[in-house]
């Protein structure tokens, strides 16, 4: 049998039981991607993370849905730092980390709060595709329950990506409510297109939504659509590069969340959230169940 702490945590939340839930599982060194994959299923959150060769300065890290592994995601990120601090460095004030994902290493600092930590990642300089016309994107509209008529007025869809491209589809507020997907074939759809996942985006009032590619799940709050939510602001002169950006996501899934992203002065883009504790355990499972 092995005896393997997890944490269950709330990131991008103002307070537990709010924002996106995290299961993160510390000491899963031998663990097989399979484990890892169907220990996530059980748990049944959006994302859970997993850290091995765990050291005072940061961990590998690797992170799964219930379909799949990603070689980056930012709420995981968020959350596996703060545990480690909770962790590894209670009584610190502050404290650095490095985790080591399959897209590299992402740096993390995180600070000791009343009953909480706050937690932020650089997710380094944005890059830009091209916009899409409206003859290539008119299947994702439609796969996004959408007719080009609920785009936003001046602004162009693109992909944008800080470590996953998301293909960015701006729409009029009162679009947002109506949006879903609809139909199997959207990660293909995305693909031509150099996207992995899709968001809507109402620029004007900063709040997206986005959801796993088949529609079963809307997440809550994603760290890693975040960075190109907010570049995207910046290149179409939406918002101050001085200023720091507030992002609104959750609210249809009835879990109100807040992302802040800041723009350095070199372009890289730091992103940060609150992360709180909501309980712990461990698993208890043979070795063997476990490699399957």
């Amino acid at each position: 049998m092995v005896d393997t702490p997890y944490f269950h945590v709330d990131v991008f939340a103002a307070g537990p039981l709010r924002g996106n839930g995290l299961a993160v599982f510390l000491d899963t060194d031998g663990w097989s991607a399979g484990a890892m994959q169907r220990i996530t299923q059980e748990m049944r959150q959006f994302e859970s993370i997993f850290l091995s060769g765990i050291s005072p300065t940061g961990a590998a890290a690797r992170v799964f849905t219930v379909e799949e592994e990603l070689p980056f995601a930012g709420h995981p990120v968020l959350g596996a730092a703060a545990v480690l601090h909770r962790a590894l460095a209670p009584n610190a004030p502050s404290h650095e980390w490095t985790l080591q994902l399959a897209h590299g290493p992402i740096a993390v600092r995180t600070e000791r709060r009343d009953g909480h930590w706050l937690a932020e990642m650089n997710q380094g300089q944005a890059v830009y595709g091209a916009a899409v016309g409206m003859a290539e994107l008119q299947p994702i509209l439609e796969r996004l329950s959408l007719t080009a008529e609920d785009l936003a007025p001046g602004l162009p869809a693109r992909v944008v990506s800080t470590g996953l491209p998301y293909l960015i589809v701006p729409v009029r507020p009162e679009a947002l409510a109506r949006t879903s997907i609809q139909g199997h074939d959207l990660e293909e759809r995305l693909a031509t297109l150099g996207a992995k996942f899709v968001f809507v985006f109402d620029a004007a009032n900063r709040e997206l939504r986005t959801w796993d590619n088949l529609g079963r799940v809307e997440d809550v709050a994603t760290g890693s659509a975040a960075g190109p939510a907010a570049a995207y602001l910046f290149a179409e002169g939406l918002a101050d590069l001085g200023l720091p950006v507030e992002l609104a996501q959750g609210r249809f899934a009835g879990r109100p969340s807040r992302i802040e992203v800041q723009r350095r002065s070199d372009g890289e883009l730091l992103v940060r959230g609150a992360v709180w504790p909501v309980c712990r355990g461990s698993v208890e499972l043979a070795i063997g169940e476990l490699n399957r």
